[in-house]
C-alpha cells in the first residue's frame, strides 16, 4: 500500500445464515479486505479457520462446512487494524426456537453491546445433549426463568444434569393466568380473559409489578466474574421481552433497535405459529382472537417505552428507584457489556 493511500476501515458487518453449515458475512465498505477467522468462542485463540477474502468479493463471503452443533463467532480485522467480534443473533438449538443474542447492538455513545454476554429465550424444556454442550461451549453457568411455579412444574427446563447451569425462578405472574392457566381455559374453549388490553396491561404490570425480578437479573450480571447467563419464559418474547428492552435501554441502545428486538421474535416462532393455531381451532376457538397472545405486539412493547418515558423518565431512572440497581452499577454494567 502507497504511504499516501488512506486505509480502509470497517464500518458495519453482517452475518447472514444460509443453511446448518453455511453463513454468509457482508460488510461496508464493500471494497474492504479484512482478514477472518471463524472461532468456537469469544477468544482468538479459539480459532477454528482463517476465510480467505478474495479481489471480487463484492463486500460478501460465504463461510462453509461449519458444525451445526457449535456457536460461531467471527472475529474480522480491516485494513486499519481495529478488530470486530460479530455473530448470528439467533443461537440454532434443536430444543428452542426463539434462542438469542442480546449482543451487537449499538448505543448512543458510538459503543456496541459485548456479544456472548447476555442471552434470551423462550422455555428449555426440550432441550437435549447436544444444546447442552452448546451452552456449555458459550460459557452459559446461570438461567433465570420468569415463569410461575405452574409453568415451570408443567415443563421444567432441561438442563445438563451435573449442575453446570444454575436454574433460578423469578416468577413474573398475572394473577391467576399464566400460560398453564390460558391453555387449560383454552381447552374448555374459554377465550374470554384475553381482552383486548390483557396484552398491554401485562407489559405494564411487567413495570410496575416485577421491579425486583428484572433487578435480580441485572445486579448479577454485574457481581458476576464475565460469565454468560440466560434469561427466558415460555415464548421468550413478553416477559422475557420487558428484560431485555430494559437491559439495553440502560446501556444506551435506542428505543427503535429496542423495538426491533423484541420484534424478532414474530420472525422466530413464525414456523410454529401453524401448528399452534391448528391447535387453537381444534379447542372450537378462533385463532385470530388470539394472534396477540401466541405472538410479540408491536403495541405492548411500544406502550411498555412510552410508560418508562412518561412515569420515570427512562429506564435508567426506573431501574435505580424500583430496581435496585444503583447509578454507579449501571455505569459498571456499562464498562463490561459495552466495547
Amino acid at each position: 500500500m502507497n504511504h499516501n493511500e488512506k486505509k480502509i476501515t470497517l464500518s458495519d458487518i453482517q452475518v447472514r445464515r444460509i443453511d446448518s453449515e453455511t453463513v454468509e458475512l457482508c460488510w461496508q465498505p464493500k471494497n474492504c479486505k479484512p482478514t477472518i477467522s471463524v472461532c468456537a468462542g469469544l477468544r482468538r485463540k479459539d480459532v477454528l479457520q482463517k476465510v480467505p477474502v478474495g479481489e471480487s468479493n463484492n463486500g460478501c463471503v460465504k463461510i462453509n462446512g461449519l458444525d451445526p452443533g457449535t456457536r460461531h463467532y467471527y472475529h474480522v480485522v480491516d485494513e486499519d487494524g481495529s478488530r470486530l467480534l460479530t455473530a448470528e443473533r439467533r443461537v440454532f438449538l434443536e430444543g428452542t426456537v426463539n434462542f438469542r443474542d442480546i449482543g451487537g447492538y449499538k448505543t448512543s455513545d458510538g459503543r456496541e453491546v459485548k456479544w456472548g454476554k447476555v442471552f434470551r429465550s423462550d422455555g428449555l424444556a426440550r432441550l437435549t445433549d447436544k444444546d447442552h454442550q452448546v451452552l456449555s461451549q458459550m460459557g452459559i453457568e446461570r438461567v433465570f426463568d420468569f415463569r410461575s411455579p405452574a409453568e415451570v412444574s408443567e415443563a421444567p427446563d432441561k438442563l445438563p444434569e451435573d449442575g453446570s447451569i444454575i436454574h433460578v425462578n423469578l416468577p413474573v405472574t398475572y394473577g391467576s393466568i399464566d400460560f398453564v392457566d390460558a391453555m387449560a381455559r383454552l381447552k374448555q374453549g374459554d377465550a374470554s380473559w384475553l381482552t383486548p388490553d390483557f396484552m398491554v396491561n401485562s407489559y405494564i404490570r411487567n413495570i410496575e409489578e416485577f421491579a425486583g425480578a428484572w433487578g435480580d437479573v441485572i445486579n448479577f450480571i454485574a457481581d458476576s466474574k464475565g460469565t454468560a447467563l440466560l434469561f427466558h419464559c415460555t415464548g421468550g418474547k413478553d416477559r422475557t421481552g420487558t428484560c431485555a428492552a430494559l437491559i439495553l435501554l440502560m446501556l444506551g441502545v435506542d428505543e427503535e433497535t429496542v423495538v426491533k428486538d423484541h420484534q424478532l421474535s414474530n420472525t422466530y416462532i413464525a414456523d410454529m405459529l401453524p401448528f399452534i393455531f391448528k391447535l387453537i381451532a381444534s379447542y372450537g376457538v378462533d385463532p385470530d382472537k388470539l394472534v396477540p397472545y401466541f405472538t410479540a405486539p408491536l403495541n405492548c412493547i411500544q406502550a411498555l417505552l412510552n410508560h418508562l418515558q412518561n412515569k420515570y423518565g427512562s429506564a435508567s431512572e426506573y431501574l435505580a428507584k424500583n430496581a435496585g440497581v444503583k447509578k454507579e452499577t449501571q455505569e459498571l454494567l456499562k464498562e463490561k457489556l459495552l466495547r
